[in-house]
Order: C-alpha cells, then sequence, then structure tokens
C-alpha cells in the first residue's frame, strides 16, 4: 500500500508542528542550562560540529569556551525566554528570533556589586541531525545592560560594571527602526502586501547583513 498524496501533506503538516514545538524548547532549555551551569546538557542543544570561533569547533571546545566565559564578569543569572518568531527553510533547516530578557549578579572587587538586567534578543539558525533539533548558530543582539537602580536611558546602553559604556546592536539588523526616526511622519509609499508566511523576518530584514557583535556569553 502507497500513501496517497493527502496522507503525505498531513504528515508533512504533523511533522512541521512537531518541528516547530522541538524548536520552541530550544531556548528554554538553553536558558535553564545555561543558569544552572549544566555546560554538558547545554552543549548537548549544538550539533557535533558546532563552530566555536574561527579556530574550533565540537561541542569539547564549546563546553570549554562557554565554563570559562560563565565565570566572568557575573556569577548568578535568569533568562527570561520571550516571544519567539520561527520560519522555515526546508523540512530540516529554520531560523528565528527570540526575546530574552536576562538578569546577572555581578560582584565588584571592593565594593558591594551590581544587579546587572540587560534586554536582548537571539537570531537564530535551526538545523535537525538524526531526527532531533538543534541551534546551528545564535547571534545575540542586545539592546541594554545597566544595574537594576540605574535605568540605561540615553546613548550607551550596554553599561557593564567596570567597562566602559558602549552601543549594543539590538536595532541593527532590521532597517525600519532608522528608517522610522529618519522620515517625518508615514511613509507615503502604498502599503506592501504582507509577507509570505514563511518570509516574515526575511521581508523585515530586505537583505541586512548580521551587525558584528562583540561576543558574549549569554
Amino acid at each position: 500500500m502507497t500513501e496517497s498524496t493527502s496522507d503525505i501533506s498531513l504528515l508533512a503538516r504533523i511533522d512541521r508542528l512537531e518541528s516547530l514545538d522541538h524548536i520552541r524548547q530550544l531556548p528554554a532549555k538553553y536558558a535553564l542550562a545555561l543558569d544552572m551551569r549544566d555546560m554538558d546538557a547545554m552543549v548537548s542543544l549544538f550539533p557535533a560540529d558546532v563552530r566555536v570561533g574561527r579556530e574550533a569547533s565540537g561541542r569539547a571546545a564549546l563546553r570549554a569556551y562557554m565554563d570559562g566565559t560563565l565565570r566572568s564578569p557575573f556569577t548568578g543569572t535568569s533568562h527570561h525566554i520571550g516571544g519567539h518568531v520561527i520560519e522555515f527553510d526546508d523540512a530540516d533547516h529554520a531560523h528565528g528570533v527570540v526575546y530574552s530578557k536576562n538578569e546577572h549578579e555581578t560582584p565588584v572587587t571592593d565594593e558591594p556589586g551590581e544587579w546587572v538586567i540587560m534586554q536582548m534578543m537571539y537570531v537564530d539558525d535551526y538545523v535537525r541531525q538524526d531526527g532531533r533539533w538543534y541551534f546551528e548558530r545564535r547571534l545575540p543582539l542586545y539592546w541594554y545592560a545597566t544595574d537594576l537602580n540605574k535605568p540605561p536611558v540615553g546613548d550607551r546602553k550596554m553599561r557593564w560594571p567596570g567597562g566602559e559604556w558602549s552601543e549594543g546592536n539590538f536595532h541593527k539588523l532590521f532597517p525600519s527602526y532608522a528608517e522610522f526616526w529618519a522620515r517625518d511622519g508615514a511613509p507615503q509609499a502604498p502599503v506592501p502586501d504582507p509577507a509570505p508566511l514563511e518570509g516574515f523576518l526575511a521581508a523585515m530584514r530586505r537583505g541586512a547583513a548580521a551587525p558584528k557583535v562583540k561576543v558574549r556569553a549569554e
């Protein structure tokens, strides 16, 4: 007995729903593993050949890198996962954007320390290998980081204790933010048709390249 076209279509739709659920769990699992400092659990969310910088690859290399970077400049952390947009390139590849609101206990030498809050988003690529979904790549985009009692009003909102203030890259992947502030009033061009269901993020990016990111474990 062979499967009918409708049967294949139904199986594909079920597979898509299951894939969505599996991918949605990846950021939550990542946050839990990160906050509990379970490096083995964290690296299990990436494929065996995950790239680590320009020179290294593999889960062992990622584990070593994350183990070192999570010891400074903060001790305890808590990552709160927000909205998650997921789009599929094909049955085994997807990409997405997920918000994250984070808290960090940040000791300062000879001082009480600071409680640093952060707003960011991850721009992710996902891949399915041997029936399991993984992060293929995570690009962190930061808006602010500052002590809980010091609102980051003004420029250079990345304000880690003991470091120089700097600009984040939260808005740099999507041209609309700069365009909004560059114009005076609403656009005059006709409103375009809605983006394809699997093309919302591409429509928002409009070909914009990913910004350069200063590496920080988050």
